[in-house]
């Protein structure tokens, strides 16, 4: 199991020499690297690409169709256990994980030198399925560093250290890719913008080369030989599990894909509709994938625990049908046994933990820019100085504060600290939507005001940026912890897999509540939302708590 114990005892200079030492360790070095790897493609395919389609008077229509690789990043779980288990012929010695680190880092590389040679207008197909690639290759890239991180972590290069850092380099990848990739294209325009970024992919790519990886080790769980030995589940019982949870699977991919090609219509009025589909669809395909498939793990972790349809004997593979069945087992429904038999009845409050903690965040974030530009009336340059810019110096900040606090205080107190301040921060764009009486007195109370107008701002632009430096401090404090809490309860033998689903819950609620939380806004007003998402914040507060309890029984157990 990857979590590290958060060792209550150690005096508070040993903990900072401890983290000194953590920071000064060849992983966090290239876990920084892997953060700018992926911060990067992200902000380039599902951000700063819609500017270039702008500036190539692509029509809305087709850039609605386009975004549509992003659910390449909603649904990674599902090709998650193919990464686990599968290595690439001839790269393999690279490394378990560097080979697809590698090789996806190299094809992103490809894709977005190949976009920068094109017209979008001339040849939206092809230009389409450059940008398609390169989101799979991604998302793909995502899964295995997540799982990277989970299984080179140790007790110098400690998960919180390494999760800390790479969200560092994933926000400055996202302030190069977004706010800085925008100054340059129009100072170049967009093809040596692509080009360039291409070129640091590729080079990003062959250091990662000499990046340390995971041993072998970690990989001996559930190999197909053990699955056939006593004590183990009979196989006739693995094999309907793996039928069940397989055809699920299927089914939630098969709609998926259906969904991702009928939006390619050439008649519009027969693609479906975005907002439909997330609200329908989704709920049936986290069931499909999650739910179901969690409850049958539980079932046969609980059936093998207590000695019920387990072998008595030695029952060898006999078939090529066999063996095919041993390894779908070990892939797909192994690492959910796993989690569920680890975790037991406990993995219910860690469940909601993970869908609830960034609740505040996920839901209301699409209604940002209307916010800033249409209800309080800033313009895009004073949104983007705001927002772009300052945000994501806070949010830095917020990282680095976070990093700083597991290592002394501990992980759950930091989780739980994030829960809060990113609830209460929400009370800051409350008074913005009133007016910003306490936001404009506390920035001069305090010489923000002061100070922002020495760089030429006013007291109107200084109390947006208290506001967004407060919430994005808050959400990058929460964000550190949650990466290393998520990391904390994944296994190094099946990391990419439970990594993978873990990660893609903790957006699921939000993006599914956006459509009810549109109309609220319509109906009630802003400063009704954001007094709804404050104590929305509040389930995620007490959940932690919970689990703050649950974990310290367990350490006072051991």
């Amino acid at each position: 199991m990857a979590r590290q114990e958060e060792a209550p005892g150690r005096g508070w200079g040993s903990r900072i020499r401890h983290l000194a030492g953590s920071l000064n360790n060849r992983k966090t070095g290239y876990m920084t690297l892997f953060g700018f790897s992926s911060g990067l493609p992200y902000a380039l395919l599902l951000g700063t690409l819609t500017a270039w389609l702008t500036d190539a008077k692509v029509d809305l229509e087709t850039m609605g169709v386009i975004s549509l690789i992003g659910l390449a990043y909603a649904f990674k779980f599902l090709w998650s256990p193919m990464l686990d288990r599968l290595s690439i012929p001839g790269l393999v010695r690279i490394g378990r994980r560097k080979q697809w680190i590698v090789s996806a880092q190299i094809l992103l590389g490809i894709m977005l030198i190949g976009m920068a040679q094109m017209d979008p207008n001339a040849a939206i197909g092809l230009f389409s399925l450059f940008a398609g690639v390169g989101a799979l290759a991604s998302a793909t890239q995502d899964v295995v560093i997540d799982a990277w991180r989970v299984d080179v972590a140790d007790e110098e290069a400690t998960l919180d250290t390494l999760s800390t850092v790479f969200q560092l380099g994933y926000r400055a990848a996202v302030l190069v890719g977004g706010a800085l990739s925008l100054f340059m294209a129009d100072a170049w325009g967009w093809m040596p913008v692509y080009t360039l970024m291409g070129v640091i992919l590729l080079v990003v790519g062959f250091a990662s080369l000499f990046a340390p990886d995971s041993e072998a080790a970690a990989v001996v769980a559930g190999a197909p030989e053990v699955l056939r030995q006593p004590g183990q589940l009979n196989p006739k019982i693995r094999a309907a599990a793996l039928g069940l949870v397989g055809t699920f699977w299927a089914v939630s991919l098969g709609i998926v894909f259906y969904y991702m090609i009928a939006s390619l219509a050439l008649d519009k009025a027969d693609r479906p509709d975005s907002a439909s589909f997330i609200k329908v669809q989704g709920p049936i395909i986290v069931l499909a994938t999650v739910v179901i498939p969690a409850i049958i793990a539980a079932v046969l972790a609980r059936m093998q625990a207590n000695g019920r349809h387990v072998l008595d004997h030695p029952e060898p593979a006999r078939t090529l049908a066999d063996r095919a069945m041993d390894h779908g087992y070990r892939a797909l429904i192994l690492p959910l046994i796993d989690i569920m038999g680890r975790l037991g009845w406990a993995a219910v409050l860690v469940l909601a933990l993970v869908l609830s903690y960034r609740l505040t965040d996920t839901i209301w974030g699409s209604f940002a820019s209307p916010f800033y530009l249409d209800e309080l009336g800033y313009t895009k340059s004073e949104m983007a100085v705001a927002s772009k810019f300052f945000g994501v110096g806070a949010l830095m900040l917020g990282v680095a504060l976070g990093g700083v606090m597991m290592a002394t205080v501990g992980r759950m107190a930091t989780m739980t600290l994030g829960a809060i301040t990113a609830a209460l921060t929400n009370l800051l764009y409350a008074d913005l939507s009133t007016g910003g009486t306490v936001m404009a007195a506390t920035a001069r109370a305090t010489g923000f005001t002061w100070a922002v107008e020495h760089f030429g701002g006013d007291e109107r632009m200084a109390k947006l940026m208290l506001a967004i430096g407060g919430e994005n401090i808050a959400g990058g404090l929460a964000g550190a912890a949650l990466v290393a809490y998520l990391s904390s309860i994944t296994s190094k033998g099946y990391s990419a897999v439970q990594y993978a689903l873990l990660s893609s819950l903790t957006f699921l609620v939000g993006t599914l509540g956006r459509g009810a939380l549109g109309k609220m806004i319509e109906t009630q007003g802003y400063y009704a939302v954001f007094l709804f998402t404050t104590a929305l914040g509040g389930i995620a507060v007490v959940l932690c708590v919970l689990e703050w309890m649950r974990g310290s029984r367990g350490e006072r157990a051991a």
